[in-house]
């Protein structure tokens, strides 16, 4: 095998007299700092002249180079100066791989679930969360946590973890049903955010822009802005409004697996993942087998959720739009709740009818009473008054009623209120808890109060809802008043003295978000439309 080496000069080279190979002789002598290798010919790796045969697969026969010399590894591997960036990370290579190459499936991950991680999983719990079916809670856990991180980590690695059932705990649904939640161990939940940290730099690259349920960087009022400004700018005429039914426990485990396949080859990460998915469900004492579906509560389970849904339905919406839509289609995803919008009512129909036919392929099915077509747009209100019929309808969205409105100097507008039904409970919950709270002092009951209108606002204080704001602190007011005339019979609370403790205690209403198209296209293409 014949090396170029570009630091030797032998008798006779035509390179060591000058031109453009010529390059000056290093002088010999001690390295500037003693403590390190000075700079010699192995500083430098060589590079093989012969390439390696079955170029694009482990390669048989190839021609290995020389390495860098050991003193100088971290010099040669590392950035020189930090003004010109920062070494990049294990996932960031791993995000770039997944970002060049859409077909590539990734073999070794889980070492990158290292005690680190572990740590900064478990850090990022909620501390106040319920315990698992160990009984274990957080604090709990915290005592003596370098030596369970370490012990965890070596039973992952070397296949000994085995996941407990989740606890199976219900909450009141906003249409009055119970929610079934899975509550997973602090050990479960630990692992479970570190792996899905490393899958995430894997699929962030796959997911589609219209996907913006539980991923980083991507939140519900993203989700909206999306919608609102789909539905201002683009030709939608006719919106539909979808609901899987069950959706999270309807996921088949079969197909889940074959889909993560597509992108994830390592063998103990799937291990991993049947582990959580065969683990079963805790319920009074009995365990239950799971056979389909992710537990709602578990820590995986919406990166799973996003999963079933890239392939069963975002590729395919993207793929039908460009192939049979005969107009403009949008569509907005938050989890398993989505919306789309189409220019021509013919599209509308063959779409959801199709998509019907394809869920069902996958085991999923659309809600046939939370599933509608609505007439719905820029010119919804004129075609219906032109036709003799009511005014639009309207649909909820991430907890938002979207109306069909105009504006003072005329034109279309997209109004959203706060949905009835979200408004409803959630003043039910605040008027049981204030009950509860009437013997506590006023000042403790007043920054009760007044946190729970701030985190309200923080969410529902958008452009269009400053009526439903308003409305929202009055009820509270009238709830405060009624407790507080409870504290006894001889109580005296008015109106008069509750005006001054809301004017100490209670933020007022103000719209706290832009307008939906300045965000969207603000964090889109660095402008903002024309309203």
């Amino acid at each position: 095998m014949h090396v170029w080496n570009l630091f030797a000069r032998e008798p006779g080279d035509p390179r060591a007299a000058g031109g453009p190979w010529h390059r000056r002789p290093r002088r010999e002598g001690p390295s500037r700092n003693p403590k390190m290798n000075g700079p010699r010919k192995s500083d430098r790796s060589v590079v093989p002249e012969k390439p390696p045969n079955k170029a694009g697969r482990p390669a048989a026969g190839a021609v290995e180079g020389r390495g860098l010399a050991a003193g100088n590894v971290d010099q040669q591997n590392v950035r020189r100066t930090l003004s010109r960036g920062s070494t990049p990370s294990a996932l960031d290579r791993v995000r770039e791989a997944a970002r060049r190459q859409k077909g590539r499936k990734f073999t070794a991950l889980l070492h990158h679930v290292t005690v680190e991680r572990l740590r900064a999983a478990f850090e990022a719990l909620q501390p106040k969360a319920a315990a698992g079916v160990d009984g274990v809670t957080w604090e709990q856990y915290r005592e003596g946590l370098d030596e369970k991180l370490v012990e965890l980590h070596a039973r992952v690695h070397r296949g000994a973890y085995r996941a407990r059932p989740t606890r199976r705990a219900y909450i009141p649904k906003t249409d009055g049903r119970m929610r079934a939640l899975g509550i997973a161990a602090v050990e479960d939940k630990v692992v479970q955010r570190a792996v899905v940290e490393v899958m995430n730099a894997v699929y962030e690259e796959d997911f589609l822009g219209f996907s913006y349920g539980f991923r980083a960087g991507r939140s519900q009022h993203h989700a909206l802005d999306a919608l609102a400004a789909g539905i201002v700018h683009k030709k939608v005429n006719w919106v539909l409004d979808a609901d899987i039914r069950g959706f999270f426990d309807a996921i088949d485990h079969g197909w889940l697996m074959k889909f993560i396949e597509h992108r994830i080859g390592d063998l103990r990460v799937l291990r991993l993942i049947r582990k959580w998915l065969n683990a079963g469900v805790m319920e009074k004492g009995r365990w239950t087998e799971s056979e389909e579906g992710t537990p709602q509560g578990a820590t995986v389970s919406p990166l799973l959720a996003n999963i079933y849904l890239h392939y069963v339905l975002d590729l395919w919406v993207q793929q039908w739009r460009k192939r049979h839509a005969r107009g403009e289609v949008i569509i907005v995803r938050y989890a398993d709740d989505f919306i789309v919008g189409f220019q021509h009512r013919d599209d509308a129909k063959q779409f959801r009818r199709e998509l019907a036919e394809r869920l069902v392929s996958f085991g999923l099915e659309l809600h046939p009473d939370k599933t509608r077509l609505i007439e719905f747009g820029r010119y919804a209100a004129e075609r219906r008054i032109a036709a003799g019929v009511a005014k639009p309808e309207t649909f909820d969205f991430l907890g938002f009623t979207h109306i069909c409105a105009r504006r003072r100097e005329g034109g279309f507008m997209l109004a959203r209120h706060t949905s009835r039904r979200r408004l409803c409970n959630r003043l039910h919950e605040i008027r049981k808890e204030i009950h509860s709270r009437r013997h506590a002092p006023i000042h403790e009951q007043g920054k009760w109060l007044g946190d729970v209108l701030r985190g309200y606002f923080q969410y529902h204080a958008v452009p269009t809802n400053s009526r439903a704001l308003q409305n929202f602190r009055c009820q509270v007011e009238r709830h405060w008043l009624h407790a507080l005339r409870r504290r006894g019979q001889r109580d005296g609370t008015n109106w008069k003295r509750l005006n001054t403790l809301s004017a100490r205690w209670l933020p007022p209403p103000q719209v706290l978000h832009p307008w939906p198209d300045d965000r969207f296209y603000a964090t889109t293409r660095g402008k903002s439309p024309v309203r």
